[in-house]
């Protein structure tokens, strides 16, 4: 109990505490305006995670790249051992499979998951000190009170989600080969939208305007690094 209180205390020492105070004193540069404060400082932590972010992708699609050219060898490798139950086979599989992995420098691990555990303590404690600070919860901003529950932000933060997660999938052709699994599309803004229902708007504001970041980070990643090149990789692998 003591080491986990000693987490806690850690947690909001270094992470809820200084978002709190940035919250409060960009308010203060915005004459009072809260909403504008959480507006700003989610742009700045996004915008602040998005090199990483789009590292990541780069990453993703280098693998995807590497998975595309080696799919051959790997439905050669499964024909061979089809229906196959012998351990000792079994095992011989593996190390084929491996070896093919090998051989053309695919690691499923590397595709950078620095990013994924750095901004989850950040975006962690933006949340917490959103709903914890004492004088958001009772400013207004634009129609709706910051500290209560609005009818209007969970349908716009469903929104969002909905246009974010539709072009997370396009972004990823795997996404959209898996069979019987597209309903997983519409799982993240059904429940953002649930949620926003009973939490204050402040939450809502503050997840529509991450997601709309993110919908803008994703799409400067397919720019940068487009998918024509597993395109072109897949079409000579297949001619060959």
């Amino acid at each position: 109990m003591l080491n986990m209180h000693a987490q806690v205390s850690f947690f909001h020492q270094y992470f809820v505490s200084p978002f709190s105070w940035m919250i409060d004193h960009f308010a203060g540069w915005f004459g009072g305006s809260f909403g504008l404060a959480v507006i700003a400082i989610t742009v700045i932590v996004r915008l602040a995670l998005m090199p990483f972010m789009i590292n990541q992708y780069k990453q993703q699609q280098k693998m995807r790249r590497k998975m595309t050219a080696m799919q051959p060898e790997l439905d050669a490798i499964k024909q061979k051992y089809v229906n196959n139950t012998d351990a000792d086979k079994q095992r011989k599989q593996t190390e084929e499979t491996m070896a093919v992995y090998s051989k053309h420098g695919y690691n499923p691990l590397n595709i950078g998951c620095l990013p994924m555990l750095l901004q989850i303590p950040i975006l962690s404690g933006m949340y917490y000190a959103i709903r914890s600070n004492p004088e958001l919860a009772h400013h207004t901003f634009l129609w709706f009170q910051l500290g209560k529950p609005d009818l209007i932000l969970p349908f716009l933060a469903a929104g969002v989600y909905l246009a974010q997660a539709l072009i997370a999938k396009s972004a990823a052709p795997q996404m959209n080969a898996a069979k019987g699994m597209g309903w997983i599309v519409y799982l993240s803004p059904v429940m953002m939208g649930i949620f926003s229902f009973s939490a204050p708007a402040a939450m809502p504001l503050y997840w529509c305007i991450g997601g709309m970041i993110i919908i803008l980070q994703t799409l400067i990643s397919k720019w940068m690094y487009p998918m024509e090149e597993t395109t072109v990789i897949s079409a000579k692998t297949a001619q060959s």
